[in-house]
């Protein structure tokens, strides 16, 4: 694929994912973190095989530094669903 469609598709689906992100309630916040943190995950693979499979050598710095921000998404998308689970909890309950 040429370089202005590929700029165009990241574009769009940077626009539509706004979209319905914005139109969600806040009681289905949770769930969705938790479905965006399972697709960080399938990044994390990903990252994990263009490092092996790279043919030139910028692929394996790209997978590298794919790697360490879906880490950081999976690990920060984690603590935020955790933090906002506790919010639901009672006040005597503990863990």
């Amino acid at each position: 694929m040429d370089p202005i469609t590929l700029i165009f598709i990241f574009t769009l689906a940077v626009f539509l994912g706004f979209e319905l992100i914005s139109k969600v309630p806040s009681q289905l916040h949770t769930p969705l973190m938790s479905g965006s943190n399972a697709i960080s995950g399938i990044t994390v693979v990903g990252a994990i095989v263009l490092m092996q499979q790279g043919d030139n050598s910028l692929a394996p710095w790209i997978g590298l530094a794919a790697l360490i921000l879906a880490t950081v998404n999976v690990v920060g998308g984690y603590l935020v669903t955790d933090r906002m689970l506790e919010m639901f909890k009672k006040k005597g309950d503990s863990k």
